[in-house]
C-alpha cells in the first residue's frame, strides 16, 4: 500500500475517478451532433479510467472508513465536481436551489460520519 495516510489516498483517488466519471457522464453534452453510438463508446472510454481510480480508492479506504462513509465521501465529491464541470464546462451555473439541495445533502454527510470512533 502506498505511503500516504488512507484519507489522502482514498479521497484523492475519488476525487479523480469522479473527475473522469463526470466527463464520461455529462462531456457529451456539448457534442449533441455526435452520433449516440460514438458518444456511448466515447464514455465507455472515460469510464474505464473512472474504475482504474475508484476500485483502489475504495479498497485502500475500506477499512479506515466503513462502506458507507466511503459512499458519502463519493457522493459529496461528486456533487463538487459536477457543480465546478457544470459552470466550467457547460457554462451553466448552480442556482440557489441546488446549492440548498447540495447543503442537504452534505447535512447527511455529517450524519453519516457523526459517532465514528
Amino acid at each position: 500500500m502506498p505511503s500516504l495516510p488512507v484519507p489522502v489516498l482514498t479521497i484523492g483517488l475519488l476525487l479523480a475517478s469522479n473527475i473522469f466519471m463526470t466527463f464520461a457522464w455529462y462531456g457529451h453534452l456539448k457534442f449533441k451532433a455526435a452520433p449516440l453510438y460514438l458518444v456511448i463508446l466515447a464514455s465507455w472510454g472515460i469510464a474505464l479510467f473512472e474504475y482504474v481510480l475508484q476500485v483502489p480508492a475504495n479498497r485502500y479506504g475500506h477499512g479506515h472508513f466503513s462502506a458507507a462513509q466511503l459512499k458519502t465521501i463519493q457522493e459529496v465529491i461528486t456533487l463538487s465536481v459536477f457543480a465546478v464541470f457544470s459552470w466550467a464546462y457547460l457554462g451553466e451555473r448552480i442556482g440557489w436551489q441546488q446549492g440548498v439541495g447540495f447543503a442537504f445533502i452534505a447535512l447527511g454527510a455529517w450524519f453519516v460520519f457523526q459517532g465514528r470512533g
